[in-house]
């Protein structure tokens, strides 16, 4: 599938925001995790840095470590899903559930656009 430029690029645009989304949802689940406070700000740091070396390392387009395709979308899911959760647990379900949503339509587009030996090659 071949989107066209000015909707591949809006979707790229888009999985960029929701990964900061993501990592966002996790810091404010450390934080609400530990009750607040100073433990709450060091969850608060320690979920999204976790989550970002994962992304970094492994999920992301210049990744460190190359992975077979499969073991790539676990990580997304995984960062994603983590990221629902964490706006879950802290009381905002319809915006977990809005996020998955999203982030799931978001990496079946981009990586529906990617040609076969690219996603072979990542």
């Amino acid at each position: 599938m071949k989107l066209p430029k000015s909707l591949f690029w809006a979707n790229e645009t888009l999985a960029f925001v929701l990964e900061l989304v993501a990592l966002y949802g996790l810091g404010w689940w450390g934080y609400h995790l530990a009750g607040g406070g100073f433990g709450g700000v060091v969850l608060a740091i320690l979920f999204p840095l976790i989550a970002a070396v994962l992304w970094g390392a492994f999920a992301s387009p210049r990744a460190k470590y190359k992975i077979p395709f499969a073991a790539i979308m676990v990580v997304k899911a995984v960062v994603f899903g983590a990221g629902a959760i964490g706006f879950a647990v802290v009381g905002h379900a319809v915006w977990a559930i809005v996020f998955a949503v999203i982030a799931l339509v978001n990496t079946a587009l981009a990586e529906a656009n990617r040609p076969l030996q690219q996603v072979e090659a990542r």
